[in-house]
């Protein structure tokens, strides 16, 4: 389980000093007891792997912006700081699909729905999201339904 691993990356970096490791597991591990709370009142919450994988998704999203305003206001040093937090969460992540993957998988969702217009966007965006979302950044596939749409 993926818990396990940021457990046990959590302890390795303890033991080797390594603050930067350290600090952002520890981030880690503060916004997964937040959506786990969160998930207490689902009816039906996602499995743990699934949750965890969201979670992680989430910060590599908000720290990619991050370092883009930081880049843009001249703070070099933060944006550094945000990168190495996004390379220890990209650790615990599945492997993601490559462009050409993902372009694939949308063209074959694309067949079996028989979508061939903008309009049938959201029924292919659902789909690949419900079965691929763990390993695919949603926003970039945006961008390749949109292109396979038009």
């Amino acid at each position: 389980m993926i818990r396990d691993d940021i457990k046990a990356a959590q302890i390795a970096a303890m033991k080797a000093g390594d603050k930067d490791t350290r600090n952002a597991v520890s981030l880690i591990q503060a916004a997964l007891k937040n959506r786990d709370i969160e998930a207490r009142t689902q009816a039906n919450p996602p499995t743990d792997d699934a949750l965890v994988v969201e979670v992680l998704q989430k910060m590599v999203k908000q720290r990619r912006e991050s370092i883009a305003m930081y880049r843009q206001g001249g703070r070099e040093e933060l944006a550094t700081a945000e990168e190495r937090e996004v390379a220890v969460i990209e650790r615990f992540l599945p492997q993601q699909m490559s462009e050409a993957e993902t372009t694939a998988v949308i063209e074959s969702i694309k067949a079996e729905l028989g979508a061939s217009g903008m309009k049938d966007m959201g029924g292919v965006m659902a789909e690949l999201k419900a079965r691929h979302a763990q390993t695919l950044d949603m926003s970039k596939a945006s961008a390749l339904v949109k292109a396979a749409l038009s």
